[in-house]
């Protein structure tokens, strides 16, 4: 059996279209790096710089409803665990890679560009890096958001609890009111008088009422501080 001779102008052929089916890919390749990096631009962009009143076409058919909440859903867990609900560009955190991959995938699933990105979290996380919850919504249309991504570590377990005396005033005075019943009770018996009466019990309780009173007071007035129906949304910082 005879072997076929080399033919050296062939081979050259082959090589170069071998090159050019190879520098085709590469540049397919850079194409979607190049428009990948700028939808990644893009979207930081459209998060650092949110703006309000925005409505998003999202293809309702495609939607996760359990992903679906109202503003006075949001508005209520707001207050009861003392967050803020507020614009992205007022968010100071980190927005991780795994929410912009969740946004690309939306806006490639919907065929729409995701803007007026919001957040609910803590109000330090809108003056300071934490880690703390937070939760990106997207809106999308008659009060309606939808739930985007959430990450970080889960809120306190006591938190509803603890925030429980900043949603009212109401609230606020009724636990100076336990506190100061509970301090009064500590007071030895007989340490003002020789004679212990219930008039002696409630007239320290007023005093001990006054003295937390004007701490709770003064400490509000001091740092800005105010209820959590009036916060939740507010993008002021003495608030």
């Amino acid at each position: 059996m005879l072997l076929k001779r080399t033919n050296i102008e062939e081979k050259l052929i082959r090589l170069k279209d071998d090159e050019k089916v190879s520098r085709a890919i590469l540049e397919e390749v850079q194409k979607i790096l190049t428009a990948d990096s700028e939808c990644h631009e893009r979207i930081e962009k459209n998060i650092s710089g949110g703006k309000d009143n925005i409505v998003n076409a999202f293809d309702f058919d495609l939607l996760e409803t359990g992903r679906i909440y109202h503003l006075d859903q949001i508005k209520k867990i707001c207050i009861d665990y003392r967050l803020r609900f507020l614009i992205t560009k007022y968010f100071k955190g980190e927005i991780p890679p795994e929410a912009i991959s969740k946004i690309k995938w939306l806006e490639k699933q919907h065929n729409i560009e995701i803007q007026g990105f919001k957040i609910m979290a803590p109000s330090k996380l809108f003056k300071l890096e934490d880690r703390d919850d937070p939760i990106l919504f997207a809106p999308i249309g008659n009060n309606y958001f939808y739930l985007i991504h959430k990450w970080g570590k889960d809120l306190h377990p006591l938190r509803k609890w603890l925030m429980w005396p900043f949603k009212s005033i109401v609230n606020l005075a009724l636990l100076t009111a336990l506190v100061s019943y509970l301090v009064t009770m500590l007071i030895p018996q007989g340490l003002f008088s020789k004679n212990n009466s219930t008039a002696e019990f409630w007239i320290i309780f007023f005093f001990m009422f006054k003295c937390i009173a004007s701490v709770v007071i003064f400490y509000g007035f001091a740092l800005g501080k105010n209820f959590n129906p009036a916060i939740w949304n507010s993008k002021y910082f003495n608030s």
